[in-house]
């Protein structure tokens, strides 16, 4: 594979490493006796680190940031009534 940046090449270099780390833990479990549904497990939990970190308690999920109140936007209908009635109050 090529890398447009060291950072890209270090993380794929990074999954690599937790790949070849769970292998052993994953054959262990008996669950999966193909060899390639083993491999593709562990580079799909190895992808998803951040949320099986979560999973695990190891790691607090990232806290969403609250969407700012929508301001309020009167109907067209609104605004001309209340323009009427405040040019007849003038009036």
């Amino acid at each position: 594979m090529t890398f447009t940046s060291k950072a890209e090449a270090d993380a794929h270099d990074k999954m690599l490493d937790m790949v070849d780390e769970l292998l052993p833990l994953l054959e262990r479990s008996e669950a999966v006796n193909d060899e390639q549904k083993l491999e593709d497990l562990a580079f799909f939990l190895a992808r998803e680190r951040e949320q099986v970190l979560i999973a695990l308690g190891a790691k607090k999920p990232a806290k969403k940031k609250a969407p700012k109140p929508a301001a309020k936007v009167e109907p067209e209908a609104e605004k001309a009534d209340a323009t009427a009635e405040a040019a007849s109050d003038a009036a």
